[in-house]
């Protein structure tokens, strides 16, 4: 195995962005941009042998510039919604960001997903990307330092480990926006893919996407995914919550059963199956239900509806306004670490 590093284009500022690809002997290739910290491409094999990158995304950083919904990013320092863009830190009020409908803070404003990493190899089968946000960015206190390390392994894993240490007390929730979709072309949709959730419970939300505050069971509802099920099987029910997000946009409860992965997603034509594990206690499915054609992706391919699907491994959405949520607030100098796995097999 081997990292090979390489251009992959220039910021407008003239800051350049770079590609790092990384190929295992099993015919896997990871390749990453420091844009974001972006996941760019996932090369994998189906049963017939046939090689195709199977995440959703753009060929180049205009692409990325231009037309991105976070394809492929690292999403930070507070991934997904916080109400009002505001919450209670220390007795205080802290106000952020409020980029989405000017109501909520989304992504905190894609501040890490926007910048440009400093990354460097390690070894002949990672990278580690770093990048420091300044106090105040988006409205979060404490300057903070991050870390991204990708690594691909010899028995087909990508592994994501996120660290992050603020010099203020404040919240922080990491994850990857990556969209898959396992056959290998987004020239269809991902309704097809099977998909099992170790999850009993989700979180519904209200009109803003923000958690009503309850756990809400999954079983008969459209939402069990406890036994492998079409993702496409239900996501056109008159259900309120599917109604209101056109699709999957939910925050689910992980069980974290001993053995088992967290997610488990199978296409049934190419074979390709994708297991995800996390230490985290929630993952976000989301469908691309807001992609409508419009935008050009890889290979000259428009992005239709549910062109892709995320498995975003995170904290619960608001959760520094959510008490009985699990908590990620940070003490100054306490460090934050995680780490998310992608398995890929064929069948």
């Amino acid at each position: 195995m081997s990292v090979n590093v390489s251009f992959f284009g220039n910021m407008p500022d003239g800051k350049e962005v770079r590609l790092f690809t990384i190929k295992n002997s099993n015919g896997i290739i990871l390749q990453v941009i420091t844009l974001g910290a972006t996941l760019q491409a996932l090369y994998t094999p189906d049963k017939y042998g046939r090689v195709n990158d199977i995440t959703v995304g753009f060929d180049s950083l205009y692409g990325h510039l231009n037309f991105t919904d976070y394809q492929g990013k690292v999403v930070g320092r507070y991934a997904n919604r916080i109400a009002n863009g505001s919450f209670m830190m220390n007795g205080k009020k802290v106000q952020l960001t409020q980029n989405e409908k000017g109501k909520t803070c989304l992504h905190s404003a894609g501040e890490f997903s926007n910048a440009v990493w400093d990354a460097e190899p390690v070894g002949d089968n990672a990278v580690v990307l770093s990048y420091t946000s300044p106090d105040g960015a988006s409205g979060f206190d404490g300057k903070m330092d991050a870390k991204v390390k990708y690594t691909l392994t010899e028995d087909n894993k990508v592994e994501i480990e996120y660290s992050a240490v603020s010099d203020k007390d404040t919240v922080i929730n990491f994850t990857n926006h990556t969209y898959f979709n396992l056959s290998g072309s987004a020239m269809s949709d991902v309704l097809g893919h099977v998909l099992k959730l170790n999850a009993k419970k989700f979180t519904p939300t209200d009109e803003d996407s923000i958690p009503t505050g309850q756990l809400r069971s999954v079983f008969n509802t459209p939402f069990d995914f406890t036994n492998p099920t079409s993702i496409g099987k239900r996501i056109h029910d008159r259900d309120a919550q599917l109604v209101m997000c056109r699709g999957y946009d939910h925050n689910f409860c992980l069980d974290h059963v001993d053995g088992e992965a967290d997610a488990v997603v199978y296409e049934p034509v190419s074979g390709r199956q994708l297991k995800v594990y996390t230490d985290l206690p929630g993952v976000q499915l989301y469908t691309g239900n807001f992609l409508d054609g419009t935008i050009i992706g890889k290979g000259g391919i428009p992005l239709i509806q549910h062109a892709g699907f995320c498995l975003e491994t995170q904290y619960y959405p608001d959760t520094p306004n959510h008490p009985d949520f699990p908590q990620c607030t940070f003490k100054a100098g306490e460090e934050y670490k995680s780490k998310t796995t992608f398995e890929i097999n064929v069948f």
